[in-house]
């Protein structure tokens, strides 16, 4: 699906790609990103004088993440853009900057791995729903955006007493 034909690119130096990467692609599985509705695609790919392939990637959709205080799920908008750029291994550059390896003899290129690990070192593993969201009870559990609890707050928490034991001698 986000496949690049590298010997077409070659022959025609310009490809554009776009794609809808279902919200239950493969791809997804054990990322823990979860979307509403499917991950829209834009690829335009071109080759450099140098030989290398510079790929431009925009990335959108929606989200959804459960609020690191209360668990409730929000959702999210994703409007992204990446640059990629990819070449064969050079074995005199210790220092790749940032060119991606693609095989010499590689008829085809994946671009599905490259999104995913993008979007998951690029997307806020902590998101809240709203700046004064109350969280959970840390008692009762309660989400005290919705209700209040009768929990009391002055009961000392038992794994501090050895460090309290401390401070009193």
């Amino acid at each position: 699906m986000l496949t690049l034909d590298l010997p077409r690119l070659e022959r025609d130096g310009a490809l554009s790609i776009e794609a809808t990467v279902s919200r239950d692609d493969p791809l997804w599985n054990d990322s823990g990103l979860r979307f509403d509705g499917g991950v829209e695609v834009a690829v335009q790919a071109s080759v450099a004088g140098t030989g290398e392939f510079v790929v431009r990637v925009e990335v959108a959709g929606r989200r959804l993440a459960e609020c690191r205080r209360c668990a409730e799920t929000v959702q999210r908008p994703i409007d992204l853009e990446f640059i990629w750029v990819f070449g064969e291994p050079r074995e005199e550059q210790e220092d790749d900057g940032g060119v991606r390896v693609v095989a010499a003899d590689a008829v085809d290129l994946d671009l599905g791995p490259v999104l995913r690990e993008e979007l998951i070192l690029e997307l806020d593993r902590w998101i809240v729903c709203r700046a004064e969201c109350e969280g959970l009870c840390p008692s009762c559990g309660v989400n005290l955006n919705e209700m209040t609890c009768d929990c009391s707050s002055d009961e000392p928490d038992p794994r501090w007493d050895a460090l309290r034991a401390l401070k009193t001698e």
